[in-house]
């Protein structure tokens, strides 16, 4: 660089200070200290090292923005300003206000997010997934930057997403730690220890470069070692939090603190007052993604023959293979796809499936960055270790992502492994996430046409498998729809409905069958979309058996499949006289059929239940 460069680039990051000052002071609220301090790390990077076109941020070879330290918005709020996509107005009178598009932590309603970040350590694993979706599937030279705060490498996720980018060899992967030494309550762990930090990053494979986060020349030279290292790098960057004004310079106790008007006004003359800079990133390359999305390919979808006994965890990697015939479909799986299923797809399209090892969180937050890039994501662990990843799945809801994740193992039907490995909370933990949808299918006809149906589905799409095998009890040609449900016994005399899905559709049916001898019929329901539920059937069913209804579940009781039910029926204006049977005591080691017993939601306990109803 030479001096009018330097000049021109420290110009913009004191006028980005001052704009993050001036917006959050305005709001009243927000975080200009956490601003202060990477406003030099962006202002070099957005002019010297980014391939951005802004008018266009849906070009595909665009380079990429992670800012993972979303808390630090008004600082990528004021580098919009200046790149001309925001105006003054937008940013000083709508910031953090109602309605408005400058959100406290950005999301994609702004055209040029990819995802909404803030929760820290999520940023760098979905830049992960769009570096994968670079190099390997787009194979196009864009470059994916995430800007990362010293407190977020505290976060187990980071160090996942740093070992899986020097796996998989991401040259195209850069992240920038704003090293500013103190967090909200106070110093880091590790202050300004650049060596420790530099030491962890090489031991994760990753290249580490350690710069002076205020001295322009040495961040531009910083950022082109990087963005040539040949493989992943991280730029540790020691600022100081709240640069540039002398006030609140590396002081406890201004995070996420507004300037009040006065103070403000002392630190906007400090750093030179208020102008308008306008800038440019780098011209992008030309060029298009080598995968073109196929939605309308003809699938080869299994067969099964009634009564052939299948794991819907198996027919789920059946699912997969057909899907292989959708070039936008890429599997994640986190080191179990020969329990979930997922490894079927590895040996059609191995170069679409990405072992994310024993690492739900990193799989979780690439599988949104993959998304981010129009790929359709299937993620698949035991369902109850999404648990670990439960914020980034939230998060993925937030930013409308559609991923697909798949969740084996579910319930107490698995037996002898014991309560570590049951997922018993699985449906109440998805069914919270804003627009998602939760499948619980019972055999493998219907599990494959639902995973099928998962890919066009909007927002987050979660299906949860059995680990046990079981009779096929719909043809070939039986159609599921998301919100659908399937009436699987029926007569006009029925006196009871029988709510199931998965192992407890089976064990209704077998309930039916001993209500049968004793002379009373039951409707059996396979209710196999959890959410969206499917009110019409569920709320005539249960007018037609006089309001009896008998709800059972592989699940605990708070946020399952019974509350789904019984919430859509009351709404409907219906008002049941309803059994809940689910999982209420902790469970242990022992057949499928001693658990399911003990837990009170086999077919015997289904029975008495029913009667019980009926002889009221």
């Amino acid at each position: 660089m030479n001096a009018e460069e330097i000049a021109a680039t420290a110009d913009l990051a004191r006028q980005l200070r001052v704009d993050s000052i001036r917006s959050s002071t305005s709001a009243g609220s927000g975080h200009p200290t956490s601003s202060l301090s990477a406003a030099d790390l962006l202002a070099v990077l957005a002019t010297r090292h980014m391939h951005y076109d802004w008018q266009q941020p849906k070009l595909a070879t665009n380079d990429h923005l992670i800012f993972s330290k979303g808390h630090a918005s008004p600082l990528i709020y004021s580098l919009y300003r200046a790149v001309g996509v925001v105006s003054e107005e937008e940013l000083l009178t709508t910031y953090r206000r109602f309605g408005a598009r400058l959100q406290g932590h950005p999301t994609p309603v702004l055209p040029w997010i990819d995802l909404a970040t803030g929760s820290l350590g999520l940023g760098i694993t979905a830049g992960v997934g769009i570096a994968l979706a670079g190099s390997r599937l787009d194979q196009l030279p864009y470059h994916v930057w995430v800007i990362c705060g010293d407190s977020e490498l505290t976060e187990g996720s980071v160090w996942e997403a740093l070992d899986k980018a020097s796996y998989y060899g991401l040259a195209n992967f850069t992240v920038i730690v704003d090293v500013n030494r103190l967090g909200q309550r106070g110093p880091t762990e590790l202050g300004w220890d650049l060596d420790a930090y530099a030491a962890r990053v090489e031991a994760f494979g990753c290249v580490a470069i350690k710069v002076d986060g205020h001295d322009i020349e040495a961040i531009d030279d910083a950022l082109g070692k990087a963005a040539t290292a040949g493989r992943p790098a991280v730029v540790l960057a020691r600022t100081v939090k709240g640069k540039g004004v002398a006030e609140i310079e590396d002081k406890e106790g201004w995070h996420g603190t507004a300037l009040k008007p006065e103070l403000a006004e002392r630190a906007i003359q400090e750093l030179g007052g208020v102008s308008s800079i306008k800038v440019d990133s780098l011209r992008p390359p030309e060029g298009q993604p080598a995968i073109t999305p196929d939605p309308l390919a003809k699938l080869q979808l299994p067969r099964y023959e009634l009564g052939q006994k299948i794991a819907t965890r198996n027919a789920y990697g059946d699912a997969l293979v057909a899907l292989a015939g959708r070039p936008e479909v890429v599997v994640l799986d986190a080191e179990v796809g020969n329990s979930t299923g997922s490894e079927s797809f590895l040996k059609v399209a191995p170069e679409r499936y990405f072992e994310t090892f024993i690492a739900e969180q990193l799989m979780v937050g690439a599988a949104g960055g993959l998304a981010a890039r129009g790929y359709i994501p299937y993620a698949a662990t035991f369902g109850a270790f999404f648990s670990r990843a439960f914020d980034f799945v939230r998060m993925s809801g937030i930013s409308g992502l559609r991923i697909r994740l798949a969740g084996s193992h579910a319930g107490v039907e698995i037996g002898p492994d014991g309560p570590s490995q049951m997922a018993l909370e699985d449906l109440a933990s998805m069914r919270a996430v804003h627009g998602s949808v939760v499948l619980y299918p019972s055999d493998a006809t219907s599990a494959v046409a639902l995973v099928i149906a998962m890919a066009d589905a909007e927002g987050v799409a979660f299906i949860r498998t059995t680990r046990g095998a079981y009779p096929v009890i719909y043809g070939a040609d039986e159609q599921f729809a998301i919100g659908g449900s399937k009436v699987v016994r029926s007569s006009d005399s029925d006196a009871v409905t029988l709510v199931g899905a998965g192992i407890t559709l089976y064990e209704s049916l077998a309930a039916a069958d001993l209500l049968a001898a004793d002379g009373i019929a039951a409707r059996v329901v396979d209710c196999y979309s959890v959410k969206p539920i499917d009110v019409d059937t569920l709320t005539a069913a249960c007018n037609a058996t006089g309001g009896r209804m008998v709800v059972s579940e592989d699940h605990y009781p708070a946020g399952g499949l019974g509350e789904a039910v019984l919430s859509a029926i009351v709404e409907a204006g219906v008002a049941p006289h309803f059994t809940h049977l689910a999982v209420r005591e902790l469970s242990c080691s022992g057949t499928p059929q001693e658990l399911l017993d003990a837990a009170g939601i086999s077919a015997v306990h289904i029975a008495d239940a029913a009667r019980a109803l009926i002889h009221v």
